[in-house]
């Protein structure tokens, strides 16, 4: 049962097998249409919780990091909230690019080491990730590092795809010149990333999670995919997390 039933969410829920890319390369190519994708799910889905997360943390005079910022998808909402500074930091040199072209004065970062070597400890209030934690190999030491650079009192936003979809065969795929391509995830047990960040004396404000339900529904309609919809109703597909420590 089991099997025939991740054999049918890789056919009919995601993406068929395709080759799978360094998430450096990946996002590089993806960088050009990356803003272009309407009806998207997972982006909506993570515009919806971070701006429910966002509604409990206030921003005025903070300084605000950004890990895997991408093309500063969430950078108006952001800035709408007058953060004292806002800094950008992702793998891609095609994402920060295409970020600072639409933010000219943005300051951006590439990251090129789960340590942040070259950020001082304790410089931000806020730090957001989204849709990213599961493109990191060494996840404990990535959020050491995020700790680190964490003040005393600070928030963190954490979303991403559901490590159970990605456990399942989940990929998440994009289009480029009428290839597909995947990107290389890792699974991350939502409970691993409340350990570590709890280790470091961070608390759960918030847990919320997004599942395949009539909320969603009208999106398999449009792909004519009512019968994957009623197949997999109540199945998990993201995550997020608001920790706060002090």
């Amino acid at each position: 049962m089991i099997k025939s039933l991740k054999k049918y969410i890789n056919r009919h829920v995601f993406a068929p097998a395709v080759k799978e890319c360094d998430v450096v390369a990946a996002y590089d190519l993806w960088a050009g249409s990356y803003d272009a994708q309407p009806g998207n799910l997972m982006l909506d889905l993570d515009e919806m919780l971070v701006s429910y997360f966002l509604l409990f943390i206030d921003l005025t005079g903070k300084n605000v990091a950004d890990i895997g910022c991408g093309t500063g998808r969430h950078w108006p909402k952001l800035l709408q909230k007058k953060p004292a500074g806002l800094t950008g930091f992702d793998v891609s040199p095609g994402m920060l690019d295409k970020l600072t072209t639409k933010f000219p004065e943005a300051e951006v970062h590439t990251i090129t080491d789960n340590s942040f070597a070259a950020v001082n400890d304790g410089v931000f209030d806020v730090l957001i990730s989204t849709l990213t934690v599961a493109h990191i190999e060494d996840i404990e030491q990535a959020l050491e590092a995020w700790c680190r650079i964490l003040r005393y009192r600070a928030d963190i936003v954490i979303t991403d795809f559901h490590p159970d979809a990605l456990a399942f065969g989940g990929k998440r795929t994009f289009m480029h010149e009428n290839k597909q391509v995947a990107v290389r995830n890792f699974v991350h047990p939502v409970s691993l990333i409340k350990l570590i960040l709890m280790r470091n004396g961070f608390v759960v404000v918030s847990e919320e999670e997004k599942k395949v339900d009539e909320a969603v529904a009208h999106y398999y309609a449009a792909q004519n995919a009512n019968h994957v919809y009623e197949k997999f109703k109540g199945f998990p597909v993201i995550y997020g997390l608001h920790f706060r420590r002090g």
